[in-house]
């Protein structure tokens, strides 16, 4: 299914400005980790740091997400994300950010298999990846804002855009102003989007996105383990609804994403805890068909709870009791999972969108305003941190060059660095999707032998790799 157009051009209407209007050189919309991790390397560089900076966000940043750092729960929250390494450096290198190390679980290899076949890729490399909650990168960057208490940055939390208008609509490298609905005007040299999806900076500066919505969801948990992986990696599996992939957290935790249909996920979330269990274990471990088989069975309340644990642990053991080495299991499936953490399951509606330029006259998207894609790859935030990064130099080299930092001459950089990067792994990502969203037999064969085919070449497993986790140190 198409965005729809209207989704992208959202108009602002005009009003009056006000002769006291607020001056800032930057004004970043948006608290996510894109927005903070920007104000913060801002605040960090030698040659930005002078600048006075506005961040708004709508959020409760200065209160719930910062005490997050200081005060964190004892269980791991859902919204958990795959860092690179390469990311992982620039926060804590480049950026200065103390993360909350006991709360990221380093991993160390990837196993994907075909749900419909015996395709199978196993990728090993030393700290792959880090899983580690979206709240402990946010309050991090907030401790490290409020330790360092920079000069000329306000965080405006709690606060949200009501009107964006250039100064002079008669001149493109007028000045934008931002209405906020306190009734506050800043009037900045630069406007960050940094506000996601739906990006209000987007649609003010008029750049088109395209993309659609892939009528999928992705169901997110976080699961407690019968016992520590044997090995600390991620599990994916390719099902014709989509992939689920179970990932590791400290201890015997793990976190979880399920992309499937809409129906199946609004199932999902409406079982009770020791159903949706039992189908999380299925789906790494039975065939497509008993997974079919259930789901149908529980729409049409043709099985009760009891009775499909009870089938489900009864198939496992079988399937389990055929392997001659007990360590083929661990080698081949993830932890048995015993709980899910109550209320953490949710479900966000997956989609692929790109916007046609990440920059116009004293706008730059980063993040989510610029691109969304498909979680099955896990890099949506390492690309949004790698914009960040890309806009921090070319901002620094414009400085250094005496340029107006809103200015094309000073943004194109940054827009002709990462548009080939993220757009590649975007369409990547989406045929993946495609390819892996049929049991259409001769498809299913050629899938498998081309996953097989990689898993026996070394040399490109290695190029995968850097694709997902970063050049090797």
């Amino acid at each position: 299914m198409m965005i729809p157009k209207q989704l992208f051009y959202r108009s602002f209407s005009s009003s009056s400005f006000r002769l006291n209007a607020k001056l800032c050189d930057v004004l970043i919309v948006g608290g996510g980790p894109a927005g903070l991790t920007l104000a913060a390397a801002i605040k960090q560089s030698p040659h930005l740091s002078d600048l006075s900076t506005v961040l708004v966000d709508a959020g409760d940043l200065k209160g719930k997400i910062a005490n997050f750092y200081h005060d964190p729960p004892k269980t791991f929250t859902n919204r958990v994300v795959s860092l690179t390494p390469q990311s992982k450096e620039f926060l804590e290198g480049t950026v200065g950010v103390s993360l909350m190390e006991n709360r990221i679980q380093p991993f160390d290899g990837l196993y994907v298999t075909d749900g419909c076949s015996d395709g199978t890729l196993e990728m090993e490399r030393d700290s792959m990846g880090n899983m580690v909650e979206i709240l402990n990168i946010q309050s991090s960057l907030l401790e490290k804002l409020r330790v360092t208490n920079p000069a000329a940055l306000d965080i405006l939390d709690k606060t949200k855009v009501q009107n964006i208008e250039n100064e002079n609509p008669d001149d493109p490298q007028s000045w934008p102003v931002v209405t906020l609905d306190n009734g506050d005007q800043y009037k900045t040299r630069l406007l960050i989007g940094a506000d996601g999806f739906n990006s209000p900076v987007r649609h003010f500066s008029k750049i088109e996105s395209r993309g659609w919505f892939y009528e999928r969801f992705g169901v997110v948990a976080t699961l407690k383990l019968e016992y520590p992986p044997f090995k600390i990696r991620g599990w994916q599996r390719f099902l014709p609804t989509g992939p689920v992939a179970h990932l590791p957290l400290p201890d015997t935790n793990a976190t979880m994403v399920w992309s499937t249909t809409e129906p199946l996920s609004r199932l999902l979330l409406s079982l009770e805890d020791d159903v949706f269990v039992a189908l999380v274990n299925a789906s790494f471990v039975l065939e497509d068909a008993d997974l079919q088989y259930y789901y149908n069975a529980l729409e049409n309340k043709t099985i009760t709870g009891p009775e499909l644990i009870e089938d489900v642990e009864y198939r496992i053991n079988e399937k389990f009791n055929s392997f001659k080495d007990d360590s083929l299991i661990d080698e081949k499936y993830p932890p048995k999972v015993i709980d899910v953490l109550d209320k953490s399951r949710a479900r966000f509606p997956l989609k692929l969108s790109h916007a046609d330029t990440y920059v116009a006259e004293r706008i730059a998207l980063v993040g989510d305003a610029a691109h969304t894609t498909h979680p099955l790859a896990g890099q949506g935030l390492n690309m949004g941190q790698g914009d960040v990064e890309s806009l921090v130099k070319a901002l620094e080299n414009a400085r250094t060059r005496g340029l107006d930092i809103g200015s094309l001459l000073a943004l194109e950089p940054y827009w002709a660095d990462r548009y080939p990067t993220n757009n590649m792994l975007l369409g990547v990502v989406d045929k993946l999707h495609k390819l892996y969203s049929t049991d259409f037999g001769p498809i299913v064969g050629l899938r498998t032998f081309g996953l097989n085919l990689v898993n026996n070449l070394q040399p490109l497993k290695d190029l995968m790799m850097g694709k997902v986790s970063g050049p090797m140190n």
